[in-house]
């Protein structure tokens, strides 16, 4: 399988999604605290796919 760049705008989601669940995993927000494993984890599989499928 032929590896690509992601697109901006998939690379950008990425980046906040991962942001925002390493502030719920350092800084306790009721909402995102119990959530930031999950949203750092769709990050991360979010750039995955941006790399693996083309136009993504």
């Amino acid at each position: 399988m032929k590896r690509s760049a992601p697109k901006q705008a998939t690379w950008t989601i990425s980046l906040i999604l991962a942001i925002v669940g390493l502030l719920g995993a350092l800084v306790v927000i009721p909402i995102l605290s119990p959530l930031a494993f999950w949203l750092v984890f769709a990050a991360y599989f979010i750039l995955f796919l941006g790399t693996s499928i083309k136009g993504f």
